[in-house]
């Protein structure tokens, strides 16, 4: 009787313990560092506010990586849950017919309302499919803009509190730095993106017909005009005299500006994160510099950073953890408290207004750049940027400027040659979906 008993309350704590298991979310994001510590923390916070599901993230390498890992799982049938693709993946994805799940109705399905109107503009517009229907959850936001070292001014006569708004007081002020024996006065990362994708946009001129893509596959490359090839023309230059130091591709640059190895960058907001916590030195954040002679500069920025893709193939109580995850990723205190710790936009205009009436912006100037930089009105010239291919565009706009600065190449060929072999990349992508 008593062996009875015991069968029956092991049964029963069985089966009580299996109607309140967690359902877990998979999650396959590319942040490192400080942005690693801060996608681990919104995880566990989510994690904590409730018992019905559990979010697993886990680094899977860079954009391109887990972009690549995550296809391979899909075909194989064990993707996870969630996926985090860098904005220039976004017309990949969208063409992966039937690989995932347009998160709007991911929410709506869920019983979630949805707005897309709660969010800023440029966000939207950007992972919004032609039907209006948002098509990834835009977890970080980000945009190019510039900082500098405030110390590293003063020391070579600069004026400490005057960031250099255009190009031209950049160049002057990145000569300044390295007559006062500055060894690395100005560098970026993201080349692509901040000094031609973001470029393009902010001047109010095409980086790429078919307004940049969202008319259709058949847009090809244009970052060889006159402007381009003036700017590129002024960097080989500061390159040459050292003015202009280039530290590699992708985000590689980033850690030579906190260290104070480089006194200016042009780069990711997101880069504020590791910024505030490492740099031991005065530092200003300011606007992409642009050309003030250029009708319709500056306009805005091109979008950057993520999203979140929910992959298909996954059951229906797994798809509402996937929508109530992001419900609580959309609250105005959780999307501010990212904002202010990363540098990432406030996706949604609650979230930039709560972090306003906060005095965070007061407390820590410059924060707000990224911001009124992606609020302005947009054109159909500085929508944003979607091309099928573009992590392959990318990886030829490194490699064609890697000659320029080893001295190889000038500027006009490096720029004929990324139009025409990226548009090799785009004719290409052009076939395989029509």
């Amino acid at each position: 009787m008593k062996l009875r008993q015991l069968t029956l309350a092991a049964a029963a704590a069985l089966a009580f313990g299996s109607a309140h298991a967690q359902t877990e979310i998979q999650w396959w994001h590319s942040m490192s560092a400080a942005l690693g510590d801060w996608v681990n923390d919104l995880a566990k916070q989510y994690n904590e506010s409730q018992s019905e599901y559990r979010i697993v993230p886990t680094y899977k390498g860079k954009y391109d990586e887990s972009m690549t890992a995550a296809i391979a799982a899909f075909r194989a049938g064990n993707a996870p849950h969630i996926l985090q693709v860098f904005e220039v993946g976004t017309a990949t994805m969208m063409a992966a017919k039937g690989a995932t799940v347009p998160v709007g109705k991911v929410l709506e399905d869920a019983g979630y309302p949805f707005n897309p109107d709660a969010y800023i503009s440029a966000v939207t517009g950007y992972y919004t499919a032609p039907n209006g229907q948002m098509l990834s959850y835009p977890l970080n936001s980000s945009t190019t803009i510039f900082y500098y070292n405030k110390d590293a001014f003063k020391a070579a006569g600069l004026d400490p509190e005057q960031a250099p708004k255009t190009w031209p007081e950049v160049f002057e002020a990145a000569t300044k730095l390295k007559e006062s024996g500055h060894k690395c006065p100005l560098t970026t990362s993201w080349i692509s993106w901040t000094q031609l994708e973001s470029f393009s946009l902010w001047h109010n001129t095409l980086f790429a017909t078919e307004n940049n893509g969202f008319d259709g596959t058949g847009a090809r490359l244009v970052v060889n005009t006159p402007l381009h090839l003036r700017h590129f023309e002024n960097l080989a230059k500061a390159a040459n005299e050292g003015s202009f130091v280039y530290k590699g591709r992708a985000n590689e640059p980033d850690a030579a500006f906190p260290s104070g190895e480089c006194a200016m960058i042009t780069g990711s907001s997101g880069l504020y994160a590791r910024v505030s916590k490492e740099a031991r030195f005065n530092y200003g954040i300011s606007t992409l510099p642009y050309y003030p002679d250029v009708e319709g500069a500056p306009q805005n920025t091109a979008i950057g950073g993520a999203s979140l893709w929910v992959m298909a193939g996954k059951n229906e109580k797994e798809y509402k953890g996937v929508a109530d995850f992001f419900n609580f990723l959309s609250t105005a205190k959780i999307q501010a408290a990212s904002h202010q710790r990363t540098g990432y936009l406030p996706v949604t205009t609650a979230a930039y207004e709560l972090t306003e009436q906060s005095g965070f912006y007061k407390e820590h100037p410059g924060t707000d750049v990224a911001v009124t930089q992606m609020i302005r009105k947009t054109t159909d010239k500085s929508r944003g940027i979607r091309l099928g291919n573009f992590v392959q565009i990318r990886t030829i706009a490194d490699e064609e400027t890697e000659q320029i600065w080893a001295g190889r190449k000038s500027a006009k060929d490096a720029l004929d040659a990324i139009v025409k072999r990226g548009n090799e990349q785009l004719e290409r992508f052009e076939r395989a979906n029509r």
